[in-house]
């Protein structure tokens, strides 16, 4: 599943279908597809697959994925791509995907990413979450020489806070999450928000009140106003509050302010973009564009749930629609996986070789 050995083809690179977005509707579609019979590639603009679940919440626990009670975002991308495995899907990341144009002649898609790498493709699969998004940095002339070592904006790995003073700045879920979850792993907490009205889940609200009530981390409504770096080491944080100010020592300071989102190239292909999102069909969460289908948190239709388990499914109704593309001459049987000889073959045989070489 390397680039690599994706991109060891040369010239244009045919396939039944080009899925954009590497998170895991993007990793469960590509195990879709070949359980449907379909070849597909990935391309994500990221360096790392996972997309928004790596990028923001790694460690972060999920409680409704079906028949998994607890994981965190990072143990799930990692089941789905074992999972996924067994069809070897190529996935070529740090690529960009800048136009998606038909072929009259053929029908089919050829696609083009900012690296160079053209596919031809009977469809395309936008599973591309928020499109192209970055976070919102600190705004001030000492970040960026921090980030990465003192200044974050996602947590990768809670190690790096062990016994450390923390500052978590922020109002929303994410950054009252983080406050909790670090309190009892990092020496001290800090949480920091410009007014006591935070956009989390109330009881999230109420419980990050009463852990500060009772002295498990600091709670303090203001503004970061100044990074204390002397020789390029962060010591303390000025905070600018309504009664004037304080200083506060910190070791870290993770910034989530929440992300700057937009569709990036995606809003230039012609299709039904509303509020950012892509209008979809439901019946097969096909676009305005026939053989373009978009899935999880790019899709909008009525009554849209944002849910990673919604996005499995719009998938998988996607890619037996765009079997249709791929082999418009052939009739597509249903067959349950259980009793799919050929599908149990592949991903037992490729179960077992595994196992004899771990042995």
């Amino acid at each position: 599943m390397s680039e690599e050995a994706a991109s060891s083809v040369e010239g244009v690179i045919r396939t039944d279908v080009v899925i954009i977005g590497a998170g895991p509707v993007g990793l469960f579609a590509a195990f879709e597809a070949g359980v449907v019979g379909l070849s597909c590639h990935i391309v994500d603009a990221l360096e790392e697959v996972g997309g928004q679940c790596i990028e923001l919440y790694p460690e972060k626990p999920i409680f409704d994925i079906p028949a998994v009670p607890v994981c965190t975002a990072r143990q799930l991308v990692e089941r789905l791509m074992e999972q996924c495995k067994p069809f070897e899907p190529p996935i070529h990341l740090g690529h960009r995907v800048m136009r998606v144009e038909r072929t009259e002649a053929t029908q089919r898609w050829r696609v083009e990413t900012d690296r160079n790498l053209v596919f031809d493709a009977a469809a395309v699969l936008l599973s591309a979450g928020n499109g192209a998004f970055v976070p919102q940095r600190v705004a001030l002339p000492e970040a960026p020489a921090l980030e990465g070592r003192q200044v974050h904006y996602a947590v990768r790995k809670r190690a790096l806070f062990d016994d450390a003073r923390v500052v978590v700045a922020g109002g929303g879920d994410s950054a009252l999450d983080w406050a909790l979850a670090l309190r009892e792993q990092a020496k001290h907490v800090t949480l920091v928000h410009r007014r006591d009205a935070f956009r989390a889940a109330e009881a999230t609200v109420q419980e990050v009140k009463r852990a500060a009530a009772a002295g498990e981390l600091d709670l303090v409504i203001g503004t970061i106003a100044a990074l204390n770096a002397p020789d390029g080491v962060m010591q303390s944080i000025d905070i600018k509050t309504i009664g004037g100010g304080l200083t506060i020592t910190a070791d870290h300071l993770i910034a989530l302010y929440g992300l700057v989102a937009d569709l990036g190239p995606i809003a230039q292909w012609g299709l039904d973009v509303r509020a950012g999102r892509v209008a979809v069909d439901t019946s097969y969460y096909e676009t305005s564009a026939p053989g373009i289908f978009a899935v999880g948190d790019i899709a909008v239709y009525p009554n849209k749930q944002k849910l990673i388990l919604s996005g499995f499914h719009e998938a998988s109704l996607a890619l037996r629609k765009a079997y249709t593309y791929a082999f418009p001459d052939q009739k597509r049987m249903h067959v349950h996986s259980s009793y799919d000889a050929k599908l149990s073959e592949r991903i037992l045989g490729t179960q077992a070789t595994q196992e004899a070489a771990r042995s």
